[in-house]
């Protein structure tokens, strides 16, 4: 199975660069399965059944999302009857929604669970505890396990992937928006990349104008960031190639594409 994973996605820019590469990556890749964070997708705050619907028309799977899941009022309306939307698994067991979905295509099944990191972070119950279970639930349907990671630290995001070498066929961080260089694969064959990066304005600050977040640290006031509705984009991805029998990453690369990294197919 061929897995492309796309970073948060962030406001109308984000869901444009979606709709533009991602069929040329389709083609490029071979892709089987599309999985990308949504939590930003409703202008940088949560995401609405709308932009859920469109994001599954563009040719996404399953949509994951973090902690902005609840930013947006209308998730209540709809997340539970979303069968391709999970939330962090570790929210309170009283939270609507769920944690781990998952897609069968070309006979091949893969099971996506969603996680939330704890330090730098409101506190959730214990990701690790709550991988354990629920990869241990997802390899009863199929060995391929695919884990979304929305932690802060990078520390956590490693420790929870060594946690999970050998069980996950991959592990993903999301959440800091800049894509880091150390994407690999471990001894047990679990493919990881601390965080996937972002999809959404190229030119701005973790996908907010950069007008506003400059001054917030130049003045420590109170400032209302927001996300701009034109300007150049940036899709950040992961692909991984994994062996169906046995649920291994035989393969991964890194996808950037922006105007420095003009798309290469």
């Amino acid at each position: 199975m061929k897995v492309l994973f796309i970073g948060d996605i962030v406001g109308s820019i984000g869901r444009d660069a979606v709709e533009k590469y991602l069929p040329r990556l389709k083609k490029k890749y071979g892709i089987d399965v599309v999985i990308a964070n949504g939590e930003n997708a409703a202008a940088g705050r949560g995401i609405t059944r709308g932009i859920y619907d469109d994001l599954l028309q563009m040719g996404v799977d399953i949509i994951t999302m973090g902690n902005h899941t609840w930013d947006n009022k209308d998730i209540f309306d709809f997340i539970d009857d979303a069968d391709y939307l999970i939330r962090p698994a570790n929210f309170s067991a009283d939270a609507p929604g769920r944690g781990m979905a998952t897609v069968t295509k070309n006979g091949v099944t893969i099971s996506v669970i969603n996680l939330h990191g704890r330090v730098f972070l409101p506190p959730h119950e214990d990701p690790f505890a709550m991988a354990d279970q629920l990869v241990a639930e997802a390899k009863e349907i199929s060995p391929i396990v695919f884990v979304d990671f929305h932690a802060e630290a990078t520390s956590e995001k490693i420790a929870l992937g060594w946690h999970l070498d050998g069980r996950a066929s991959v592990v993903v961080g999301t959440h800091t928006h800049v894509q880091t260089a150390d994407n690999r694969i471990y001894p047990g064959g679990t493919a990881y990349i601390t965080d996937v990066g972002m999809t959404g304005p190229y030119d701005e600050i973790l996908g907010m104008k950069k007008e506003s977040v400059i001054y917030k640290f130049q003045t420590n006031m109170p400032t209302r960031f927001e996300v701009p509705k034109s300007g150049r984009d940036v899709l950040s991805g992961f692909f991984i190639e994994i062996d169906d029998k046995t649920g291994k990453a035989i393969r991964q690369e890194r996808v950037l594409i922006n105007e420095d990294n003009p798309f290469a197919g």
